[in-house]
């Protein structure tokens, strides 16, 4: 049995800045992975005939082919491996919430699967794979601070000064990236956030400017669909927190600090009205 760590993300800056004919949106934002986590535990199945994935998340059901499914048969594939595997993944990351979830766990689960067969697989490898199943997969292979750009396959190290404590509030309900993208493309002007002074208050300590500078082009789209968003973020501001804004495409909504007591206050709160979780930032 092999068990590892799938870690959540959120965006600080999210520019959206077109629409590839393949369909794809070409992205530039700053991603922070956080200490928030799904577990995958991966066992191998003797004379196994088909790999099984399932998930503790019983609003979601049992998963059978999911990222994290078509992640391992593509590796296996790759290093020519008959060998099937049941995968477990225990779900603390809320779905459908704009942390990346699935696409941490088609990471996690891939490097669980090499590391169970002992492949030694590179991290080109799991780039290649990981670009072509979700914009996010990449920037989870070092998961490490960084501006993220191209459709998630372009990726610049970044250095963060503070150690923040990240408070994570999501409404009941959630939203599929899909949705959120199709009615950002409905919009006629595209605005943009600037991500250089983004990674320049990160990398200089300077939270004025982070507190300035935040956006995400999903948000606006992402409110229309789910004003409850829109609501939470003025709500955590009321609060006196200055950090604040709305990760992926929704619907979850962070607040970060260094005092981790404000943070715990708001959330004890907040816990009986929405899905709150208190983490930190990775460095």
């Amino acid at each position: 049995m092999i068990s590892i760590k799938s870690y959540a993300k959120i965006n600080i800056g999210l520019n959206v800045l077109g629409k590839k004919e393949n369909g794809y949106h070409e992205l530039d934002s700053v991603v922070l992975p956080i200490e928030l986590h799904d577990s995958i535990i991966v066992n191998k199945i003797k004379n196994g005939v088909e790999t099984y994935v399932t998930v503790d998340d019983f609003s979601q059901g049992s998963i059978h082919y999911n990222i994290a499914s078509f992640a391992i048969d593509r590796l296996t594939s790759l290093y020519k491996v008959d060998t099937k595997f049941t995968v477990f993944i225990h779900k603390v990351i809320p779905m459908q919430a704009g942390l990346g979830g699935g696409s941490s766990n088609a990471i996690a689960a891939m490097k669980a699967v090499s590391k169970s067969l002992k492949l030694n697989v590179p991290n080109e490898t799991y780039y290649d794979i990981g670009k072509s199943l979700g914009a996010d997969c990449p920037f989870f292979v070092k998961c490490k601070p960084s501006r993220m750009k191209g459709i998630g396959e372009i990726l610049e190290p970044i250095n963060v000064k503070d150690n923040y404590f990240v408070l994570i509030v999501k409404p009941h309900e959630g939203l599929s990236t899909k949705a959120v993208f199709d009615k950002f493309d409905e919009v006629v002007d595209v605005k943009t956030g600037n991500m250089d002074d983004i990674v320049k208050a990160l990398e200089t300590g300077d939270e004025d400017l982070l507190a300035a500078s935040i956006y995400n082009a999903l948000e606006e789209p992402a409110c229309e669909l789910l004003p409850e968003i829109r609501k939470i973020i003025e709500l955590l501001k009321s609060f006196g927190l200055k950090i604040v804004g709305m990760t992926g495409s929704g619907s979850s909504v962070y607040a970060l600090s260094k005092d981790k007591k404000i943070l715990k206050k708001i959330a004890d709160e907040l816990e009986d009205t929405y899905t709150v979780k208190l983490t930190r930032v990775l460095k």
